[in-house]
């Protein structure tokens, strides 16, 4: 009883809103995206977005009542349990949109990765609280390879768009954490050059169509090789030079050049590893009009609904691309583009300020918390939601590629909704005991 009279005295009220607004809204696109240019309703999806909706939030508030600090007790238990659930899964789980991350009977199943990563933002957070008398590389180290495990188990799945939202789990956590902040740029800089070095290639071969430019020394054999060779010498020399002499220019020198290697055998791993399907989302978000039939379809009607949205929207129930089934995956990855065309600039800017009060919150929580442990669970929930609604709003309207990462809150799904739902739910409890030290 004391921890609801302290849940409701303490109640983060434009979280809670602005949480509650984004599930009725995906609500009633998942709704418009069951019928048709004939007004028939075809999907019951919607019914099932209630029911998970429903329990979810009752979820929300039971861990809100909750104190938050008995999540760190079972933390490792939890990410063991799902790491357990990710293994099975990549063995006997069912494949769904090319991907291998289901676990469930007919209709009814979860998706496990996406709990993990709510386990996994609560095992790291546990140890960045337990180790801050370490060293700040070890720290990184170990966090590292918390986020490691279940990456490489999401991985073979397929489901390569799970696999990267630990990254910024990773980043917003470390930097919460206040760990060296030349760890968090070689992070952040390594991942560019290896998404550059990942690209670049295909925007050579399918995009520009000529002879290969100067870049191709990095990614082309024998060249990449030699530049890989030049760049470790380098890095060995610059170590020695570091290690000898203490001058600072030598620890620049190696920190460069570690981005180089790291990048280089990276990207060469991410091309090896890319699935077909992978390697053409990547392609037609180059250039839609490279497969405007085929992979660059989904970016094409996805651009032309939020398009013909206007300012106002068609109104709804009123759209045409979703209505003659036009868009792939309209319930899921592509719902924003329901809301553009039916809703138009009004309610995409509806839904980014909705976005923009929870992550308010989150930065708010991050000056007022005392907890370390909870100040490091409210970075990585933060992370979390601002990557899953960066890409998948940026995917729809072009400027992100195709990753299959649903947009938390609206896109059909119970294993997403109930994900966030349950973060949503630590963060209210987290708000309402914010001053506890």
């Amino acid at each position: 009883m004391r921890s609801i009279k302290i849940l409701f005295a303490e109640i983060d009220l434009p979280l809670l809103g602005a949480t509650l607004a984004l599930v009725v809204i995906g609500i009633l696109s998942i709704y418009s995206s069951g019928v048709t240019a004939d007004g028939i309703v075809v999907s019951n999806e919607y019914v099932k977005q209630i029911v998970w909706a429903v329990l979810g939030i009752g979820l929300m508030v039971l861990v809100a009542t909750l104190d938050y600090t008995r999540t760190k007790d079972y933390s490792f238990f939890v990410y063991v349990f799902f790491l357990l659930a990710l293994l099975y899964t990549n063995i006997g789980g069912k494949v769904v949109n090319g991907a291998r991350s289901w676990l469930g009977i007919g209709e009814f199943g979860i998706q496990p990765s996406e709990f993990a990563k709510l386990a996994t933002i609560l095992f790291l957070a546990q140890y960045l609280a337990d180790s801050e008398h370490q060293n700040s590389l070890r720290r990184l180290a170990v966090s590292f390879v918390i986020i490691l495990v279940p990456i490489a188990l999401i991985f073979p799945q397929g489901d390569f768009g799970t696999a990267l939202v630990f990254f910024p789990i990773l980043l917003f956590m470390i930097f919460a954490a206040g760990l060296n902040r030349r760890h968090v740029v070689f992070i952040l800089a390594t991942t560019a050059l290896t998404a550059l070095l990942t690209i670049l290639p295909l925007w050579e071969k399918y995009i520009l169509k000529t002879p290969p430019t100067l870049f191709h020394i990095f990614y082309a054999a024998p060249y990449s090789y030699y530049v890989l060779g030049g760049a470790a010498l380098i890095l060995a020399l610059a170590v020695w030079g570091w290690v000898s002499f203490k001058r600072r220019y030598y620890y620049w020198i190696a920190f460069v050049s570690l981005i180089v290697v790291a990048s280089i055998i990276t990207s060469s791993v991410a091309r090896l590893a890319l699935r077909e399907y992978q390697v053409m989302r990547l392609i037609v978000f180059l250039d839609p009009s490279i497969d405007p039939r085929g992979s660059g379809w989904n970016i094409l009607q996805s651009l032309t609904a939020i398009g013909s949205g206007g300012f106002a929207g068609k109104g709804f129930l009123q759209g045409t691309q979703s209505h003659y089934r036009y868009l792939p995956q309209q319930s899921t990855d592509f719902i924003f583009s329901i809301i553009g065309e039916e809703w138009g600039f009004l309610g995409g800017f509806l839904v980014f300020g909705l976005f923009f009060v929870i992550l308010r919150r989150c930065v708010l929580l991050l000056k007022t918390v005392k907890d370390n442990f909870a100040n490091y669970v409210v970075a990585g929930i933060m992370g979390m939601i601002f990557f899953h609604f960066m890409i998948n709003t940026g995917m729809v309207m072009g400027i992100m590629p195709i990753t299959g990462i649903p947009l938390f809150f609206l896109s059909y799904g119970g294993s997403s909704l109930w994900t966030i739902l349950l973060s949503i739910g630590l963060l209210l409890g987290i708000s309402a005991r914010r001053y506890r030290v």
